[in-house]
């Protein structure tokens, strides 16, 4: 999509601090982390909520948990949490699904 802020991210059409990519997924540090290591996991096809996925979707979307899992083994972190939100009210504010990894601190229950 034109107006996809993280479709402009893969398109290199917007700077990110990459720090993972493959053919099907693409990793960049959060601009406002919560934790010491926040990075998204983004689908490069665009797909606008958790509402939106397909059957077809769903080995996608194992990809961005492998991608996570790749990049945290990478950091020595081996307790932390994975977030995807969907929609407004659930905190989405990019409607491109993406996968909120934090990691490097303690993280309380419930999240808010």
């Amino acid at each position: 999509m034109s107006d996809c802020l993280f479709c402009k991210i893969i398109d290199g059409g917007i700077p990110a601090d990459i720090i993972y990519q493959n053919d099907d997924v693409l990793a960049f540090n959060d601009i406002s982390p919560q934790a010491p290591v926040h990075f998204l996991v983004i689908p490069k096809k665009h797909i606008a909520t958790v509402n939106d996925l397909q059957p077809d979707d769903a080995e996608l979307v194992g990809k961005l948990y492998l991608a996570a899992q790749k990049i945290l083994a990478d950091k020595n972190q081996d307790s932390y949490r994975l977030v995807m939100n969907c929609n407004e009210q659930a905190g989405q504010t990019v409607f491109h699904i993406h996968l909120h990894v934090l990691a490097g601190r303690d993280l309380s229950w419930p999240p808010g």
